[in-house]
Order: C-alpha cells, then sequence, then structure tokens
C-alpha cells in the first residue's frame, strides 16, 4: 500500500463532524448539479430534437440536439479555471455555493423556454446559452467538491470519504432518470409539449435544500488562506504537472464514454433505431443509477484498501471486454440483456474508475494549484470526450449506414488507453499535498 493510502488520523484542524459534514456536502451538491446536467442529456435525446429544431432530416435534427448537449461540455473547462483559481485563493465553500445557484437557475429557466413552434430559432438559441452557462456552473463543482471532501477525509479512507461527489452522480441520474420516467407516465401523450418542462422546474426545489447544507460546511483553516498566500493559477499547475493534464484525460475515457453511450445515445439508438420504448431505454439508466448508490462506495471502500490504481485497470479492461456485447445485447432486443450488459459497463467499470477519482486526480498537482489543476484537468477530459461521445457516436451511425461497430469500437479503445493510463502512466502523489 502506498504512502497515500496509509491509514492516518484525520487532519489535525478537522474534527469527525467537520469531515461527515464536508463529505455530505460534496454529495449534495453533486446529486443537484448532476441532476440538473443528467435531465438536459436525457430530454436531448428524445425531446429537444423534436421540440426545437425543425430542420428537414430527423438525423440532423437530433445531431443538432446533441451538439447543444455538447456545447456545454466546452464551457466546463473555462469554469473548472475561473472557479478553480478561486477556490484556490479563497476556499471552496463559497465558489461551490455560486456554481450551484447558477446551476439551478439556468435549469430552471430552460423549462420555461419556448419551443421552435413558439419562437422560430430565437429558441434553440436560448436554449444554447443556458446549456453554456450550465456547463460554465458545473466546470466548477467538481475540483472544488473534490478537494472540499478529500482534504476533510482520513488519509487512508480518501476515495470513500470523496466518493460521494461522484455517489451524487448516481443518485442524480436516478432522479433525471425517474423524474422523465414518473412524468412521462403522468403527462402520456403531452410529454412531448409540456410534460418535460416540470422535472426542470424540480431543480429549483433541490437548490433551496442544498444550499442549507453546504452553509454549515466550515473550512480547514489553510484552505481559506488570504489571497497573497495562495497563487493558485493554471499555468503554474501546467508547469509543475506537465504530464497531469494529459494523463487525466486518458484516465477519464473509461468512465466518460460508458456513461454517456449507455445513458444516452443509447436511448436516442435504442428508439430511433431499434423500435424501443423510451420510457424503457430510461428505465436503464434508472436502473445502473440506482444500483450505482452501492457500486460506488463498495468499490471506493476496496480502492482504499488494495489500491487506487489496481481498481482503476481493472475496470477499465472490463469496460474494454463488454463493449462489443452491449450493441450486441441492443441489436438482440431483449431489455434484460440490454439491462445486464449496461450494468457491467456502467455499474461495474465505470463505477470502478469513478469511485477513486478524486484522490488519484488531486494528488497529481501541488497544494497551491490542487483546485485550479484538478478542475481544469477533469473538466478538459469533458470537454474533449464526454459531452460530444453521444453526437460523434450518432455521427458515426450516419456514416456508415447504421451500422453500430464503429461506436463499439470507439468504446472499447478509449477503455483501453484508460487502462494503460492508469496502469504505466499515472505516478504515486505526496501525502502532504492532499
Amino acid at each position: 500500500m502506498s504512502t497515500l493510502e496509509a491509514v492516518e488520523d484525520l487532519p489535525p484542524d478537522v474534527s469527525p463532524r467537520q469531515a461527515k459534514r464536508a463529505a455530505v456536502s460534496s454529495f449534495v451538491g453533486a446529486v443537484i448539479e448532476w441532476y440538473d446536467f443528467l435531465i438536459f442529456g436525457l430530454t436531448a435525446a428524445t425531446v429537444f430534437n423534436t421540440q426545437f429544431y425543425a430542420f428537414d432530416s430527423p438525423t440532423m435534427n437530433l445531431l443538432a440536439s446533441f451538439a447543444t448537449l455538447g456545447i456545454g461540455f466546452l464551457f466546463r473547462p473555462l469554469g473548472g479555471l475561473v472557479f478553480g483559481r478561486m477556490g484556490d485563493r479563497v476556499g471552496q465553500k463559497q465558489v461551490l455555493i455560486v456554481t450551484m445557484t447558477l446551476m439551478g437557475i439556468c435549469t430552471g429557466l430552460v423549462g420555461c423556454l419556448p419551443t421552435y413552434a413558439q419562437a422560430g430559432w430565437w429558441s434553440p438559441v436560448l436554449l444554447t446559452v443556458l446549456r453554456s452557462v450550465q456547463g460554465f456552473a458545473v466546470g466548477g463543482e467538481w475540483g472544488g467538491a473534490a478537494l472540499l471532501a478529500v482534504r476533510h477525509a482520513p488519509a487512508g479512507r480518501r476515495a470513500l470519504y470523496s466518493c460521494g461527489v461522484q455517489l451524487g452522480y448516481a443518485v442524480g441520474l436516478v432522479a433525471a432518470s425517474g423524474a422523465v420516467t414518473g412524468m412521462s407516465s403522468l403527462a402520456g401523450d403531452r410529454f412531448d409539449s409540456w410534460g418535460w418542462r416540470v422535472p426542470f422546474w424540480f431543480s429549483l426545489v433541490l437548490i433551496a435544500v442544498g444550499l442549507w447544507i453546504r452553509s454549515g460546511v466550515v473550512e480547514r483553516p489553510k484552505d481559506s488562506q488570504p489571497t497573497e498566500q495562495r497563487r493558485g493559477s493554471v499555468m503554474t499547475a501546467i508547469r509543475q504537472s506537465p504530464r497531469a493534464f494529459l494523463e487525466i484525460i486518458g484516465l477519464r475515457l473509461v468512465e466518460l464514454l460508458t456513461m454517456y453511450i449507455v445513458t444516452t445515445f443509447a436511448v436516442a439508438y435504442g428508439v430511433s433505431h431499434m423500435g424501443m420504448p423510451r420510457e424503457r431505454m430510461v428505465n436503464v439508466a434508472l436502473i445502473v443509477g440506482a444500483l450505482g448508490l452501492i457500486s460506488i462506495p463498495a468499490f471506493a471502500y476496496l480502492s482504499d484498501r488494495f489500491g487506487w490504481r489496481r481498481i482503476y485497470v481493472v475496470g477499465s479492461l472490463i469496460g474494454a471486454a463488454a463493449a462489443f456485447p452491449f450493441f450486441f445485447a441492443m441489436e438482440s432486443g431483449s431489455f434484460v440483456l440490454v439491462v445486464v450488459v449496461a450494468v457491467v459497463l456502467i455499474n461495474i467499470a465505470h463505477d470502478m474508475a469513478v469511485s477513486v477519482q478524486q484522490p488519484l486526480i488531486t494528488q497529481m498537482f501541488g497544494p497551491e494549484n490542487q483546485n485550479t489543476g484538478a478542475g481544469v484537468g477533469y473538466q478538459v477530459a469533458s470537454a474533449i470526450a464526454g459531452g460530444f461521445t453521444p453526437f460523434l457516436a450518432t455521427a458515426m451511425l450516419t456514416w456508415t449506414n447504421d451500422r453500430w461497430w464503429p461506436v463499439a469500437t470507439y468504446l472499447l479503445v478509449g477503455c483501453l488507453i484508460s487502462a494503460a493510463v492508469a496502469g504505466f502512466a499515472v505516478r504515486g502523489g505526496r501525502a502532504s499535498q492532499v
């Protein structure tokens, strides 16, 4: 077991209550921000393509909808830079309150937008603007939330204490999928006209809860030092850890490709190409999100005990092995087979990786630049391999006359790259920096 994984007491300036409050704050904030972000992705696959775009081709409408989804990811590195720098200078707490509020307001406003039939091209323009601000806000969430939990955790339990950041993703996925499924059942044929708006408005209720919890977090004194003592910048982070940014991109391929192919692209593919009911495909996301409540903390516990890198490599290789079977299951039309392979891709491959990302990525940078370096690196990877994955996968289908094997190959290669980076490139960190 490495120095970083040795069991230590809590930091001397952190009480057990503060450590738990920081972990809960990171978890709840992640739930809210990911609910906001994911509800957009699920709706983009089934509603936005018909309500906000009016191209002659349904494929073009779907590509435009997925492009709008991807644009949010382009703004995530900017959010990571701006909010990460603020977090390195003034501490994470205040920054996280700002990002949560901004995200919630934008999500609520999406639910108020006019459709193309009501406002013409102003409709997709406004949708794109709000999606861009969403991406900017969520770009500042991960780095600050991860550091808040990691810095308050016992050294030997950093993955477990900080896994709430990713557990929040699973809960957000359950909440978003459940909201879409529930409103689809309640609204019936009217879901496309008004039912889809209700899940977006519900975000405003979640924000109130999140702000109350985050306002009670007490930051460690050294995490809120005066500006002159904390000069975090992305250029300094790059100079100190030039390889880290490329390593983060490679590490995150398994996470990003598995999640966005299974929960976003596959929804549209199953409905439009395989004739599966929308509710059934959304239920796949609901099932894997619910199982993530168990799998993510379980793998975090195991990784603290047996090593972060080992868990990451195994998860990535499992993702590679399941890439083609997932599309064979889709082609079979069997909902049970689709769920089984989706569970392998998400609840094993994806969740093994994300359960250890917080301590693994934050330890790549020095203490002055952890928020900026980890936050920007994490979000650059999101922009490259995350939001545009559904768009690229749909484009591959179009270019190859609906053949799915290029998408499966894309997923396979990405998982193998993550395994290689985790196994051979990532170096051990320094305990004093976390």
